[in-house]
């Protein structure tokens, strides 16, 4: 019996050290894998900052396209008024114009009989300068033959007399009219030419502005398509990113599995080594009685107990669920026990360990897998000041895997405890209160 027994203790022992043995051929694979899901998950952290960023540039970009674009409205409305503007003053100039022809008409008509009359004033020069000088008029008068030819003839130097006189006020007045209708002409035609001008100068200014604005119009333009393209891009690794997340993830599930299928064979094997153990105590026992004729029944050690041990003495600070330590309301996804830099921490249940290093917010970080009464569990130690294990190590309860510290995201030191139902996910959408399975 003996024998037999010793025999079974030794099969199960080399059994079970070759289970122990058999995942060290791909530890660094999960670690590996959690890793590149971490530089993964990094990178799609940066490539969706990157897309926000772009897409805040879009918009910026496309507000002010939207308002050059506004702008290139509004001056060509502008143009358009002044525009019309012209067309108006270049239709008065054309009447203008027409006004001048008929002045011009007229006055012509004002030079030809000024011309008339200077002829005639010179001719009655001449005449008085060949009589002497003077036209003596009492003489003609004195010449008369009658009554009768007296009055004609003084009828005729009146009419000579006046007819003078009308000439010269004619004359006078005519060459003023000229003067003003010249001038009339002159200055109308100045104003609208300057005029006109002016809403020259104005529409080209108009025009260039314009042209400057399409010229930024098509730069933003550029600008938006740029971005579009660089957006697009990012995107497209976001995608890429996610996809290879989704497939570390997948491949980290399927480890995870393999190692707590492990860890559960090891278990069964722990079980049966120490059913074996029991059941060749008993029969020592029961063989002593017999020989010794004693009447005193044996009692068999009690099954180790399936529950998890608290992994570090000290202080409980913070429990499962919502809280907030100064930057806002969070959930807390675990329990936090508070001690001194440098306290022990100690597997909370025997499994093996699937990640051990620095993670984001968890700092020094170890994570094992376990396999309790056919259940799949997993435990996480964060913010260690010293890891003391490694990855797919088998660790027993109560094995030592590192010591309290204050690594990641922490406010002074202590051990955060998560455990999971299941495989650990970098959601830790399976994490539970540890609290009830704590003994």
């Amino acid at each position: 019996m003996k024998q037999l027994s010793k025999w079974a203790g030794t099969a199960i022992a080399a059994v079970l050290s070759l289970t122990l043995v058999m995942p060290s051929a791909n530890a660094d694979t999960l670690s590996d894998l959690e890793k590149k899901q971490q530089q993964a998950d990094q990178k799609k952290n940066e490539l969706n900052s990157g897309i926000q960023q772009k897409a805040n540039e879009i918009s910026e970009n496309q507000t002010k396209l939207e308002k050059i674009i506004s702008q290139i409205e509004k001056l060509d409305q502008q143009i358009q008024e002044t525009e019309a503007k012209i067309d108006g003053v270049q239709a008065q100039i054309d009447q203008t114009k027409i006004e001048i022809d008929e002045l011009r008409k007229s006055i012509e008509e004002l030079e030809r009989k000024i011309a008339e009359r200077d002829e005639l004033l010179k001719d009655r020069a001449r005449a008085i300068q060949l009589s002497g000088g003077s036209v003596d008029y009492i003489d003609v008068l004195l010449g008369a033959n009658s009554f009768i030819d007296f009055i004609d003839r003084f009828s005729a130097v009146n009419t000579l007399i006046e007819a003078d006189r009308q000439i010269m006020k004619e004359q006078a007045d005519d060459k003023k009219l000229l003067a003003e209708q010249k001038a009339e002409v002159e200055n109308k035609l100045a104003e609208q030419e300057n005029k006109k001008a002016e809403l020259v100068g104005l529409k080209n200014s108009l025009d260039a502005k314009k042209q400057e604005q399409a010229g930024l119009e098509k730069e933003l333009k550029a600008e938006q398509n740029r971005l579009a393209k660089e957006k697009s891009n990012l995107e497209k690794q976001r995608d890429e990113a996610l996809n290879l997340s989704a497939n570390l993830e997948k491949k980290i599930a399927k480890e995870q599995a393999r190692l707590a299928e492990i860890a559960r064979k090891a278990e069964a094997e722990r079980k049966k080594k120490e059913a074996a153990e029991r059941k060749a105590a008993a029969a020592k026992a029961a063989a002593a009685s017999a020989s010794s004729g004693s009447s005193s029944s044996y009692v068999a050690p009690a099954v180790g107990s399936a529950n998890f041990i608290q992994p570090a003495p000290g202080r409980f600070t913070s429990g499962f669920g919502g809280r907030d330590i100064g930057a806002g309301a969070e959930s807390h996804l675990g329990m936090d026990i508070a001690n001194v830099t440098g306290t022990p921490i100690v597997a909370a249940a025997s499994g093996y360990v699937t990640y051990a290093g620095y993670m984001n917010g968890y700092g020094n970080v170890v994570i094992m897998t376990h396999s309790i009464n056919g259940r799949q569990y997993a435990t996480v130690y964060g913010h260690m000041s010293a890891i003391g294990t490694s990855v797919g190590q088998s660790v027993s309860q109560g094995q030592k895997v590192g010591e309290v510290g204050s690594t990641g995201r922490s406010t002074g030191p202590h051990l955060h405890f998560e455990i999971h139902i299941g495989s650990w996910n970098g959601a830790r959408s399976n994490a539970v209160n540890p609290a009830p399975y704590i003994r």
